[in-house]
């Protein structure tokens, strides 16, 4: 054999160890790519299914709330719900963070403290007072409220961070609170200007909703803090002064102390508001919208009055077509406002670099 036979040969061989080389890194990267599209429909799914576990026990929670408050007042329904959730929260935290979980590290425990009041008691107090001054038809009421949080958030952004909305955002957020006022009106709008003393109710469960939103807000002071942390202490510092308000009620007598009757009727209730809609509730939201990011998280929120008027549905407080119309509606501004916002989101920029 010639020397440039052996070259060719050695050419040939050198070749084929390239091609299949090459081979093999495409079949490594196409396996890669395949296992990444899994694992990012893996997550996709947990998101959506952690967002929809949290958004139907909220649903859920309001019809078994209108049952609670015949035998209860919501400020000892309150205590006990935001309590048991608390302790779970905790015992939740220790594990997973460990003691420095536990820590304030040198944040600021005042407002963490305002933010835990302005929540569990704001929201918890008025939210359920109203629900029970609007007997049978409170669940309706509250539930479509929660759907106008994402909305209202706007406007608390805008008095707080001074963000203003842009004017289409506006317009939606005026629709959502049309759709409400279809609800509790009944589509009889009229009755807000002759009859204004019948809403107080409903304007209790406003101002709750307020309370919450800042909180959820607030949760942008505490960067440092995980959502479960950030949840778990506030929390705790919520439940202080929820104890507080309800001993001065009971020492002055203006909400009596409950009969152990009372409270064994309850239990139930409890039980499922404390460890389903609080504590498993919060969490799943939490581990919804990481996977999910909020602006898509935030659309399961319609799932909350679908899932009370259902309910109420069944429990003979069934829905009129005034009030079905007005969810719609408020469902619809939701939806409209967050695509709205995705066209205004700046498109990824692509440059290609061409190679001679």
């Amino acid at each position: 054999m010639s020397i440039a036979d052996s070259v060719v040969l050695i050419r040939g061989i050198y070749c084929k160890k390239i091609k299949s080389l090459n081979q093999t890194r495409k079949s490594k990267y196409l396996f890669n790519h395949l296992h990444e599209k899994v694992n990012m429909k893996s997550a996709y799914s947990t998101g959506v299914i952690c967002c929809l576990i949290a958004t139907l026990s909220w649903g859920a929670g309001f019809p078994i709330m209108t049952s609670a408050l015949t035998y209860i007042d919501p400020y000892t329904f309150t205590t006990l719900r935001y309590g048991f959730s608390g302790i779970a929260l905790l015992i939740a935290l220790s594990m997973l963070e460990g003691r420095s979980g536990l820590s304030f590290k040198g944040e600021r425990i005042g407002l963490a403290w305002l933010l835990g009041t302005i929540a569990f008691v704001g929201f918890g107090f008025f939210v359920f007072l109203g629900q029970q001054m609007a007997g049978k038809d409170g669940a309706l009421t509250a539930s479509i409220m929660m759907a106008t949080m994402p909305m209202i958030g706007i406007l608390v952004n805008w008095l707080i961070k001074k963000v203003a909305p842009p004017r289409l955002s506006i317009s939606l957020i005026v629709m959502s609170f049309f759709g409400v006022i279809t609800v509790i009106t009944k589509g009889h709008y009229s009755t807000i200007f002759n009859s204004p003393g019948n809403y107080k109710a409903n304007a209790l469960i406003i101002i709750g909703v307020f309370c919450w939103v800042i909180y959820t807000i607030g949760a942008s002071f505490f960067p440092k803090w995980s959502p479960l942390k950030y949840t778990t202490l506030t929390t705790c510092l919520g439940v202080c002064s929820i104890i507080f308000f309800n001993a001065i009620f009971y020492i002055s007598g203006l909400v009596p102390v409950p009969t152990s009757d009372a409270l064994f009727a309850i239990a139930p209730h409890v039980a499922y508001m404390a460890l389903i809609a609080s504590f498993i509730g919060i969490l799943c939201w939490n581990i919804g919208n990481k996977v999910l990011t909020p602006m898509n998280g935030v659309l399961f929120m319609d799932i909350v009055p679908i899932t009370a008027f259902s309910i109420s549905a069944v429990t003979t407080v069934i829905p009129g077509a005034a009030e079905i119309t007005g969810a719609c509606i408020t469902g619809s501004a939701l939806i409209l406002n967050n695509l709205y916002l995705r066209y205004r989101m700046p498109k990824p920029v692509t440059l290609s670099v061409k190679t001679s």
